[in-house]
């Protein structure tokens, strides 16, 4: 640390002169939460840290014309979970922050940070890529836009080269009427990291066939996944327990799982196999069905 510089660059365009510049010598800061632990660790040694506070562009919440959502790079988790038009249109998110960390945590941490961090054992990554979010990237050489799930390519790794910097996240418009849900496993009761954690979007027509279904599952391997070929032929399928018992099986067969403190890779596959049927069934029934019963009145 004795020869790391602070730099607090003003606007974005000279955020990112100093990107080219310095490139994998530089950490950008936003919340600090993830930089401070690995500096304290001595996983990163920077040259340069490139602190973003006074880049009042990137911390708007904004509606855009399509009526997707754009969040900037400083807004913490705490600002979106309170966020009226989060709770109003993406109310899963909201409710998956809530249940991040601590509120202190969530305070300071920011979003971008937590998709950056790429860490496998955190709730934003599968909800976000299950509601079909992208995320911005710029750099000297240009703007490219990438989903989230392809972001995260593994465990502490990301698609960001050294130059670019993800200036926000978009989250596009739920399809009508579509029911949303988030559930996550903890083996330890005293914390809220998740062993596995199921994120799931469903849409319904008026006879309980599937105009939209999304399942994303996160902490279960070294990144968030999907099982697309068991997507590909739900579409106009009726929603029943034959449906959510083959989802459910395809994901528990399909996805990668490792072992770790908080599980082992068997037991996290049995409990895809659990939260992927209950995922799919909350988010049934905030869209308006009950399994079994057809649509509530």
């Amino acid at each position: 640390m004795a020869d790391c510089t602070v730099v607090v660059p003003t606007t974005l365009a000279e955020t990112l002169a100093v990107l080219a510049q310095a490139g994998e010598d530089a950490v950008p800061v936003a919340g600090g939460v993830w930089v401070t632990l690995t500096l304290r660790s001595g996983l990163v040694r920077p040259r340069v840290l490139l602190s973003l506070r006074r880049l009042a562009e990137l911390g708007d919440v904004a509606l855009e014309h399509d009526g997707s959502l754009r969040l900037g790079a400083l807004l913490t988790h705490r600002a979106v979970e309170r966020s009226p038009l989060v709770r109003a249109h993406w109310p899963v998110l909201a409710e998956t922050l809530a249940d991040v960390a601590n509120v202190r945590v969530r305070e300071q941490a920011t979003l971008v940070g937590n998709l950056c961090e790429a860490d496998p054992a955190s709730d934003p990554p599968a909800v976000l890529a299950a509601l079909g979010a992208t995320v911005e990237l710029a750099s000297w050489r240009g703007q490219r836009v990438m989903p989230v799930a392809e972001f995260i390519r593994g465990a502490y790794e990301t698609a960001r080269d050294p130059d670019e910097l993800v200036t926000s996240i978009r989250i596009p418009p739920l399809p009508a009427g579509a029911g949303t849900a988030y559930c996550k496993f903890r083996t330890r009761s005293h914390e809220d990291r998740p062993a596995v954690g199921v994120a799931a979007v469903v849409a319904l027509d008026s006879a309980g066939r599937v105009t939209h279904l999304e399942v994303v599952v996160g902490a279960a391997g070294d990144r968030p996944q999907r099982v697309p070929e068991a997507l590909a032929a739900v579409p106009g399928a009726e929603f029943d327990d034959e449906l959510v018992t083959a989802l459910a099986d395809a994901y528990a067969g399909a996805v990668e799982t490792v072992s770790d403190l908080r599980a082992s890779a068997w037991y996290r596959r049995e409990m895809v196999r659990v939260f992927v049927a209950r995922a799919l069934r909350l988010a049934a029934h905030r869209a308006g069905w009950c399994v079994g019963e057809g649509p509530r009145v």
